[in-house]
């Protein structure tokens, strides 16, 4: 069952690195202008962000392996579609369903660790494994992308997806075990708040994607981010007056679950831009082709892997999620700014190294670390929204960081006015970009101090809480 579960996530983590290298050789091909390129990226990233929300209540309410099965299947034949598209606008609606099925895949798989694993150490272990197939999966599309396209061309970078799928959605039956009946309520979904929560959702990650390239004070970039965040205050408003609501507010009195999803927005946001940042340097500086760019992050991925699997739950078991998350936040910043310094017009791969490593550990220990925190003391009934949130927070904070970090990068570059810019200020931008979102990471790990130490000891030893005495009493009582 894990080892179907990780597979998932690393399916999923394939697809994020995989289409950037393609992308030249995509918009030649299909005939893309400059500005719609950026959207086979962009309806991948809206519809992903945007149906979260949705996409965990429905994990809630129709069982977590039937919504696996689903979006597994929807994502698999999105990427037959979209490998096989002949115009842009198949390709950008074949990557849109893509992100849908993303959706609803994402909350389930985690959803299925956090109730089918008990919280402390064995829940710890397989997010562990969760997180170091997940960093995997981005160094292989990195790498597999760059490859696919040089040796068969850009529609193996989504065709080489759909076995891979499939296999994982025919392989879920006979592994998970059936669905346990809803405790909600028959009749009583909420569709105000599905509507008003993927309105709101997408139009903030689409606010957050257009801003770079239609400029901030457009009505795609700022008109979207303030429509997008006012229907969400409005989806607030109407959860805290439905009977059963999309997303239950009282999972926001949960300390651990709001303190993952800060943290969750801070590491994301540092995470997705660099990723962005460093293969432009790689590509735009150094000179490198596709399939060198894709080796380059080959040890960040093993090392990351390696922390994930041998540093996260051990140091969980011992410090507990406090301590794991502010030296995991530190150390994955440490690593980005140690990156940053070595990012000169002629640096060598061996000088990129140390960065590489000091980023790797740091990012291995903080993914599984911060959704163990975000699933802790959260009711098996409503894992699947907790997950939901835990995940949109990583959406919407990867797409800010993307944003904010190329705003730096290229401020100030001379960009659409037919010059193009000199390698040295590139490499200036870029390195300056890094050097901010490796600050924000080690700040951001002072967030974890939010969290009780005593609560998250007791649960990082599987130590029975008060709650579950309580809990088991009730049952016992019940029988």
């Amino acid at each position: 069952m894990l080892a179907l579960l990780a597979f998932a996530q690393f399916v999923v983590a394939v697809d994020y690195n995989i289409v950037f290298v393609a992308l030249p050789d995509i918009g030649s091909a299909l005939g893309f202008t400059a500005q719609s390129l950026q959207w086979v990226i962009s309806a991948y990233a809206v519809a992903f962000g945007g149906f979260l929300l949705f996409g965990g209540r429905l994990v809630d309410r129709l069982g977590a392996r039937r919504i696996f099965v689903l979006g597994l299947s929807l994502f698999g034949l999105a990427c037959l579609v979209g490998g096989l598209a002949d115009s842009p606008a198949v390709l950008i609606t074949a990557r849109a369903i893509q992100g849908f099925g993303a959706a609803l895949l994402s909350p389930a798989t985690l959803t299925l660790i956090n109730t089918r694993f008990a919280e402390g150490s064995q829940r710890n272990r397989a997010l562990a494994l969760w997180g170091a197939c997940g960093s995997g999966g981005l160094a292989a599309g990195a790498l597999l992308g760059g490859v696919l396209t040089q040796a068969w061309g850009w529609e193996w970078v989504l065709l080489v997806l759909v076995p891979l799928a499939l296999l994982a959605a025919v392989l879920a039956p006979a592994t998970l075990a059936q669905d346990q009946r809803s405790t909600t309520p028959r009749g009583s979904f909420d569709a105000a708040g599905a509507v008003l929560a993927t309105l709101g959702s997408s139009l903030l990650v689409l606010g957050l994607v257009s801003g770079p390239e239609t400029g901030w004070g457009s009505l795609r970039g700022a008109g979207s981010i303030v429509t997008g965040a006012a229907l969400l205050a409005v989806f607030v408003l109407v959860e805290s007056k439905v009977r059963s609501p999309l997303v239950p507010l009282r999972l926001f009195r949960n300390r651990s679950l709001v303190t993952a999803i800060l943290i969750i927005l801070v590491f994301q946001s540092a995470l997705g831009g660099a990723y962005y940042l460093f293969t432009n340097y790689l590509q735009g500086v150094l000179s490198y082709d596709a399939v060198e760019a894709g080796l380059t992050f080959v040890p960040l991925t093993v090392i990351s892997m390696a922390a994930s699997l041998r540093l996260a739950g051990a140091l969980l078991a011992k410090w507990g999620p406090r301590a794991t998350l502010f030296l995991g936040m530190f150390t994955n910043g440490t690593g980005m700014i140690v990156l940053a310094a070595a990012m000169s017009t002629s640096a060598s791969f061996w000088g990129l190294v140390p960065g590489l490593i000091i980023w790797g550990v740091g990012g291995g220990v903080t993914f599984p670390a911060m959704f163990a925190c975000a699933a802790s003391g959260v009711a098996p009934q409503e894992a699947g929204a907790a997950s939901a949130l835990a995940t949109a927070s990583q959406q919407i904070g990867g797409a800010a960081g993307l944003a904010l970090l190329v705003a730096v990068a290229t401020a100030g570059l001379a960009t659409g006015s037919g010059v193009a810019p000199a390698v040295a200020d590139m490499a200036e931008g870029l390195r300056t970009a890094m050097w901010i979102g490796g600050a924000a990471s080690v700040l951001g790990g002072l967030l974890a101090f939010t969290l009780s130490k005593p609560a998250t000891v007791l649960q990082a030893k599987n130590v029975e809480t008060p709650q579950e005495r309580t809990s088991q009493s009730g049952a016992l009582n019940g029988r």
